[in-house]
């Protein structure tokens, strides 16, 4: 039997399926995945197109597809597990959102159920709603919900989530235009008081990458996906420091970095995202343990 061919950079969608045959997965393992509901996705597409303040530049979404299309299209991917990642961006909304998106992964093969939470009194009971409801990752956006991760509100949220070891998914990060809640620093504040918090900070954290790696370091249970690093688009704005690429890949192997995309609202093929990562050159070890191995072992996928 002749050893599988090298993964090389897919340069297309339709080549990614090759891309993990070559690497000997099962598929792959997304989890920074956006699915809303329409009328709240029409409103996120209308924010992209107009280069909304926390855009901050044009931004055409490729896949501005139906649900149906786009879970198709991710099965034609080889994307085996996906989130459908919404956030609350006001009080009120994050029950009826989550709502949505636990009955959406229940009807959705393959989608890891998701959910949210805003800092008002209401969260705990909704977050103990959703995780006994079975919700497998939250996600969480301080840039756009314009609140710090220490808020008072969410103190018995995060220790629900810290004792449940459910991740979080969290933009922390100040790309791609930052905040007063954005960086490293607060999110270091939560880790403080939190230090058992599974969490998975989005974008790498861009642009304060080194920071971010450091706290995936120090912190047992924090981890970094991919999302938008390492392609065109994103390197333009905030590129990932050369020099810190051996960290990188002691971290992917260490079971730290996860594949995410952003899928549907990115402004270039899906592919782009892959091929970003093998053309990293770390290894094939490092692509199964980040498009597939790690979030496997985090989520216990089968």
């Amino acid at each position: 039997m002749t050893d599988p061919a090298p993964a090389v950079p897919p340069v297309a969608d339709e080549r990614v399926p090759e891309f993990c045959r070559a690497l000997g997965l099962p598929g792959l393992a997304d989890v920074h995945v956006h699915f809303l509901p329409p009328r709240l996705l029409r409103r996120v597409w209308a924010y992209f197109d107009a280069a909304g303040p926390l855009v901050g530049t044009e931004w055409p979404i490729l896949y501005r597809w139906s649900d149906a299309d786009r879970v198709a299209h991710l099965r034609r991917l080889g994307v085996r597990a996906f989130s459908a990642l919404a956030y609350a961006h006001r009080p009120g909304m994050a029950a009826d959102l989550n709502r949505w998106t636990l009955d959406f992964a229940r009807d959705t093969p393959g989608c890891l159920a998701s959910a949210t939470f805003y800092p008002e009194p209401e969260a705990p009971g909704y977050v103990e709603s959703a995780l006994a409801e079975g919700a497998r990752v939250f996600k969480l956006h301080l840039q756009v919900g314009g609140f710090a991760p220490t808020d008072p509100a969410l103190d018995q949220v995060w220790g629900m989530l810290s004792d449940a070891g459910t991740p979080v998914v969290v933009h922390a990060g100040h790309a791609p235009v930052g905040t007063a809640h954005t960086g490293p620093d607060p999110f270091a504040a939560l880790l403080a008081r939190h230090p058992r918090l599974t969490a998975v900070v989005a974008h790498m954290g861009a642009p304060d990458y080194r920071a971010f790696l450091d706290l995936a370091e120090t912190y047992e249970r924090v981890r970094l996906d991919t999302t938008m690093a390492f392609t065109p688009f994103f390197d333009q704005f905030v590129p990932f420091p050369a020099d810190e690429l051996p960290r990188l890949r002691e971290l992917g192997l260490a079971g730290k970095v996860l594949l995410g995309s952003d899928f549907p609202n990115i402004p270039y093929p899906y592919a782009e995202q892959v091929a970003g990562l093998a053309r990293l050159d770390l290894g094939d070890d490092w692509l199964r343990a980040v498009c597939w191995n790690n979030a496997a072992a985090l989520f216990d996928l089968p």
